[in-house]
């Protein structure tokens, strides 16, 4: 659906993206995720044209971005629809002018609209508004509202930029859960930045981690949380856990997926190996197609070359930890 190919852009003498590729599946809910600040935006933005770059290309459903005319600019951008942090609702209109807008600027007939504009907003679950003024929504209300307009013209593609950041966490997780099922019922591509790991575990499928305008890491979020790679500890930060360790051993952390049965395998590492550690902890994150269970153990310096064979014969991720460091 979406190819980034070595994408570069400037702003003035600043590389705000640099050399970056993303392979975006059609129908698969994907996340530019990182810390502010990193690029993340400006790269939306160039998805749908509404920033230009010095080098690259980016093709969306096989059309060449860069290569389009201002009128065929146009036609491009009615297949996507935008849903932003701050809503973009025009105050002194009703929810039903709101969401008619971009088909009356598309001059679809009347009367399709008035049949639309209802249907999109049983599916937002907000049948009752549609003759309130946005400035009596909530939040979420208004978000909701925000993601029928950008359904109006029936889009390929959806681009979430911060979707739920200005939103509390019970109403962000709402609207993670109706993108979501917007995707399943349709079939529509989305694409979600975010920099809030909640919305990334429970909606995106893949995801590219953003550092400095680069791609730092990316894959399936399952392998992510699998592999911990540096970009998503960096993204996760750090979590004192104590100097109360005994001497002359080491931390290891062992990633299970829920395709493992966890506690044979920890319980039965000790019995196989005939050893004793310590277990610290442990923490599961729940995805959005499936679970990864991590455990903190440990071990005598002499007992670690040990547990490392026993965990690589077997083909489990495992690395060393350290006493910042998140399980």
């Amino acid at each position: 659906m979406i190819k980034i190919e070595n994408l570069t852009k400037y702003y003035g003498r600043d590389k705000v993206l640099n050399d970056v590729s993303i392979h975006v599946p059609k129908g698969m809910i994907y996340g530019l995720i990182g810390k502010s600040g990193v690029g993340k935006s400006t790269l939306l933005r160039c998805i749908n044209g509404l920033e230009g770059f010095q080098q690259g290309r980016i093709t969306v459903d096989r059309i060449d971005v860069k290569a389009l005319s201002s009128g065929e600019m146009l036609e491009f951008r009615r297949d996507i629809g935008m849903v932003f942090q701050q809503f973009s609702l025009l105050s002194r209109m009703t929810v039903f002018e709101n969401i008619e807008l971009p088909m009356a600027c598309w001059k679809v007939e009347k009367e399709k609209i008035r049949k639309k504009v209802p249907e999109l907003l049983e599916m937002v679950g907000l049948p009752d508004k549609i003759n309130s003024k946005a400035t009596d929504l909530s939040g979420g209300q208004k978000q909701r509202v925000a993601i029928a307009r950008a359904l109006s013209m029936d889009p390929k593609l959806l681009l979430c930029d911060e979707a739920t950041s200005a939103l509390d966490p019970k109403t962000a997780e709402e609207i993670i859960a109706l993108i979501s099922r917007i995707n399943r019922e349709f079939g529509i591509t989305v694409v979600i930045v975010t920099h809030q790991m909640d919305v990334l575990k429970s909606a995106c499928q893949e995801i590219s981690i953003l550092e400095n305008g680069k791609v730092a890491a990316s894959g399936s979020v399952k392998q992510m949380f699998m592999e911990r790679p540096a970009a998503l500890k960096n993204l996760l930060g750090e979590k004192e856990t104590g100097n109360t360790l005994p001497k002359g051993g080491k931390q290891l952390t062992i990633t299970l997926p829920d395709s493992l049965d966890s506690t044979p395998v920890i319980t039965g590492m000790a019995r196989s190996l005939d050893i004793d550690y310590l277990l610290l902890g442990s923490e599961t994150d729940y995805l959005v197609d499936g679970s990864v269970t991590y455990f903190r153990i440990w071990a005598k310096n002499g007992d670690v070359q040990k547990i490392s064979g026993y965990l690589t014969t077997r083909g489990i991720h495992f690395h060393e930890a350290h006493a910042g460091e998140n399980l």
